[in-house]
């Protein structure tokens, strides 16, 4: 592993300047991608395998020891799940608190337990009352031992196994949390306003609301999250249809492009700048109709953060932020497309290429499906192991009480505490559930696996993302080096692709996504101590780690730029991942004007085909989903926040898009690569005929001879033939 990385960071030295210099020379025998190799970077290969191994262990052991009932069913004080089935605790599938207010105490944050009994029931209190008024009334008492422990009536009143009070109280999350209610701009609990306290004193409600208004934070914020659960149990199948539409539009604009890549791309164009037109008309209309209306004029500030978003979409510095956003973006795109106007009909004459290259090797198209598989298998294996992992704790049990006791906090068996020394010496102290742990040395490298598992998450997903672009490489390296097309080609260029990367560049898939995953976990690290650092006053601190994360940033997108080539690289000669990500950064160096020139512009277009996507899409959801159109008023859900829908819509349509585009982009990158290799390795003379097409040929040149900007590479390429045409004579005389 050392010697690679060793290799890895000893390429640039005195001689392998004559790399950056001089071009390759010409092989007559390379015809393509190298059928005869061998495997590539065995070590890590094998320290891959080892660790796959070592993962299924990882899940097995967790699988063994995990419990994920405890993420499914609350818990109450005994451990015990509520609503479990087969259970006596089946039908109590509620979990209720004696005293609620003590959840609010910042030890909770520390300990994750409330400390107070909890036990699982049929359903929450619905009305006031007190333990010693309910006792006085025997039809309340037999309706005040539904929340009150086993034991009989003496052992209630002198072991504490009812709670002192009821309060209604609605379920949350399968938990019962008091009633609260706004009146008068007044937090208030239920409809009464004063109860007993319990001692036959009469005291007013709001004691009992300045106890829970702590709570009411969180419990706003938990209405959110179940407010966007249930508006997903709505809405779910019309998400997945505007999925399916996303992907179908994906699907027929490909094909389009595919048989009229200059007019799509064209047509790209104009819609993208039309669809962000329209959103900048809409926004307008939005603003100019809430003029005059009460509290349209309320700004952002004054309004702070609301949980429910639909009260933003009332307001006009809303809609002012909306349109000014999207009118940015439209100048942007326009002056980039007003500069880029020559650079533009190259991109088209590679994208056109790339069509070609595609309809060649049609089942391409299908291959990000094979990746998502994939994807979504290490995804739900990660998920699956983490869930496993922090759910294999066993239940600990420990003394909480009121007052001082010298066992406060330690360790206790709930089935024999009330005859134990501790409870005689604090007798107000309870054995109440703390948290799930352990002593076991399993236990105590939990927290290890957990990072063991993100970490091979990581790997495992990078290799899944590399095997995918090396096997779009070498197909469409064999579609750009057979010299009669598509005779030339294999019958199954993909497939053929794709076992040769399995077969012989395991390793280098595994060093490159090693290397990757290595830069992430730093980034997830650093986000850690972000996060754990925001309270810090230590703006050095702040300043180093905000440097630090930018600086990882940048790292990863470059290695992502340097190890998509090197996979090009090694799917047409089959070298190991140093060598073929040293020539292809040599190779992008000789030719850093062509890299701006055209895979970037190229990689613009894609990008507007992946915005235009997005945005049709996200306009059809936001009229479907906001019920602004007549036609859908009685079709579409009743949601609490359209917003979510129309997001999920949004983000899966750019995911799905940006699959199918990502097999363009590939291509494309994988042709300016070939093409780059081509001119180096060719003059266009009849012994060294060039692969690339006569219509591309033509442009790339006829472009050259236009464009002054582009003297430096015209001249790079004359100075190219020249020693090219010196070298031939050079061995032929000898």
């Amino acid at each position: 592993m050392f010697e690679l990385l060793n290799d890895c960071f000893c390429w640039i030295n005195l001689m392998d300047l004559e790399e950056i210099l001089f071009p390759r020379k010409y092989d007559p025998a390379f015809k393509g991608p190298i059928q005869n190799r061998s495997c590539t970077d065995i070590v890590c290969c094998i320290l891959f395998i080892i660790a796959i191994l070592g993962y299924i262990a990882v899940g097995i052991l967790a699988w063994s020891q995990g419990d994920p009932r405890k993420v499914i069913y609350p818990t109450d004080s005994r451990g015990q799940f509520c609503g479990q089935a087969g259970t006596p605790l089946e039908n109590k599938r509620l979990l209720f608190y004696f005293n609620i207010m003590k959840c609010a105490s910042p030890m909770v944050l520390l300990e994750f337990q409330c400390p107070t009994t909890q036990m699982c029931v049929e359903k929450c209190p619905e009305k006031f009352m007190t333990l010693v008024k309910a006792y006085a009334n025997k039809k309340d008492f037999d309706y005040y031992k539904n929340f009150c422990e086993e034991g009989g009536v003496a052992q209630i009143l002198a072991l504490g196994l009812c709670p002192a009070m009821l309060t209604p109280s609605k379920p949350f999350t399968r938990r019962c949390f008091p009633a609260l209610g706004l009146k008068g701009g007044m937090i208030t609990v239920g409809n009464n306003s004063k109860f007993d306290d319990g001692m036959g004193n009469m005291r007013d409600a709001k004691d009992l609301v300045d106890g829970v208004k702590n709570a009411t934070v969180v419990i706003e914020a938990r209405q959110v999250v179940m407010k966007i659960f249930e508006d997903y149990t709505q809405s779910w199948y019309w998400i997945l249809l505007g999925l399916v539409i996303a992907m179908l539009t994906s699907l027929l604009f490909i094909i389009l492009l595919r048989f009229l890549a200059g007019i799509m791309v064209w047509i790209m164009i104009a819609l993208v700048i039309i669809v962000i037109g329209y959103g900048i008309f809409h926004c307008y209309m939005e603003y100019a109709a809430l003029k005059g209306e009460p509290g349209a004029n309320v700004t952002l500030q004054e309004l702070g953060f609301q949980t429910d978003f639909s009260v933003y979409l009332q307001i006009r510095q809303t809609w002012l932020a909306f349109m000014i956003i999207l009118a940015i973006v439209e100048v942007i795109i326009i002056l980039l497309l007003i500069f880029l106007r020559k650079r533009i009909l190259i991109a088209i004459a590679l994208i056109k290429e790339a069509s070609r290259a595609i309809g060649h090797v049609m089942c391409s198209l299908f291959y990000p499906l094979f990746t998502f598989l994939l994807l979504a298998i290490v995804i739900a294996y990660w998920a699956v192991t983490a869930v496993f992992l922090s759910t294999s704790n066993e239940p600990i049990y420990k003394v909480f009480n009121e007052t001082a006791c010298e066992h406060s906090r330690k360790i206790c068996e709930p089935t024999n505490y009330t005859t134990s020394p501790m409870k005689a010496q604090c007798p107000d102290s309870q054995c109440l559930f703390a948290f799930y742990g352990g002593e076991t040395v399993y236990h105590k490298y939990l927290i290890g696996l957990q990072f063991y598992n993100v970490f091979l998450f990581f790997w495992c997903a990078n290799f899944v993302i590399a095997l995918g672009q090396m096997t779009l490489a070498g197909a469409f390296a064999s579609y750009y080096w057979a010299f009669v097309k598509p005779d030339d080609m294999p019958a199954f260029p993909v497939f053929s692709s794709l076992g040769r990367s399995l077969r012989y560049h395991t390793g280098s898939l595994a060093f490159g996504s090693l290397i990757l995953s290595i830069i992430q976990i730093i980034r997830v690290l650093l986000e850690y101590l972000d996060h754990k650092l925001k309270g810090a006053q230590n703006k050095f601190a702040k300043f180093l780690l905000c440097c630090l994360k930018c600086c990882f940033w940048c790292l990863e997108k470059c290695i992502k730029f340097l190890n998509r080539n090197a996979y090009i690289m090694v799917a047409m000669y089959g070298k190991n991942f140093c060598t073929s990500a040293r020539d292809a950064f040599f190779l992008l160096m000789r030719n850093m004007i062509r890299v701006a020139v055209l895979d970037k512009v190229t990689d613009f277009l894609l990008f507007l085909g992946k915005l235009l996507i997005v945005g049709l899409v996200g306009v059809f959801a936001f009229f479907f989903f906001s019920g602004r159109v007549k036609a859908f008023e009685n079709t579409a859900p009743n949601l609490h926040y359209y917003w979510v829908p129309i997001l999920t819509v949004v983000i899966g349509s750019y995911l799905i898009a940006h699959g199918f585009f990502s097999v363009y982009a590939m291509c494309v990158d994988t042709l300016f690569l070939c093409f780059c290799e081509d001119l180096e390795r060719n003059d266009g003379s009849a012994a060294r005929p060039y692969y690339m097409s006569s219509t591309l040929h033509e442009i790339l040149w006829k472009n050259k001879a236009e464009d002054p900007s582009s003297s430096a590479a015209q001249q790079q390429d004359s100075e190219d033939i020249q020693l090219k045409q010196q070298q031939t004579k050079d061995e032929d005389e000898s």
